[in-house]
């Protein structure tokens, strides 16, 4: 059986088992947008501005977290830029970036536990933007976290527990979320 017929019939699995029980179906909890830039200075504050501008929030600094010589690097130095979106800002910046990716993601992307990452190598590919000479250009990493409802009990302060494994959500869960509610095409 070749792996399009696999997955489309996983898919279908799970979608019946999704509609038998709401609480099962995933959900979009994050998305974080990250700019490694390598250096402090002029660089990273024209990332910082360019991540403002894309995402319409106020990004924090990523310091390193050791000193690394060779590329000229020291601890505690900011050397990146990235931002947390939630709710429907992370849906519409995953729409751009999905139509900037042109709709596909590879499999091995997704990974045991229903995080999903991926690269773009240049801004200028998302749909509405347009190549600045202030700014410059910059590749970013866009990761995509996915939850079931009730994820809260693991970050909640009082009375705090474990989620099981039978409720996290699975690769091919993952994979079957961006297909039927992104129309993703995994390859």
């Amino acid at each position: 059986m070749s792996t399009e017929a696999r997955l489309e019939e996983v898919v279908k699995k799970i979608s019946l088992r999704w509609a038998s029980n709401k609480m099962l179906e995933p959900r979009i909890a994050k998305v974080v947008v990250n700019i490694g830039v390598g250096s402090s200075g002029e660089r990273l504050e024209k990332a910082a501005k360019l991540l403002e501008q894309l995402t319409g929030q106020k990004p924090s600094l990523r310091r390193a977290k050791r000193t690394i010589r060779e590329f000229g690097v020291r601890r505690g130095e900011p050397i990146a830029v990235m931002v947390t979106l939630r709710g429907s800002r992370a849906y519409e910046f995953l729409n751009r970036v999905l139509t900037a990716v042109g709709g596909r993601i590879k499999y091995s992307s997704f990974d045991d536990y229903g995080n999903v990452s991926l690269g773009i190598k240049e801004h200028i590919v998302l749909p509405g933007m347009k190549y600045d000479p202030d700014i410059g250009i910059f590749g970013m990493d866009v990761t995509v976290k996915l939850e079931r409802p009730g994820y809260r009990v693991m970050r909640r302060r009082r009375c705090r527990s474990r989620i099981p494994r039978r409720h996290r959500v699975s690769r091919d869960e993952a994979v079957a979320f961006f297909i039927t509610r992104l129309g993703v095409k995994v390859v």
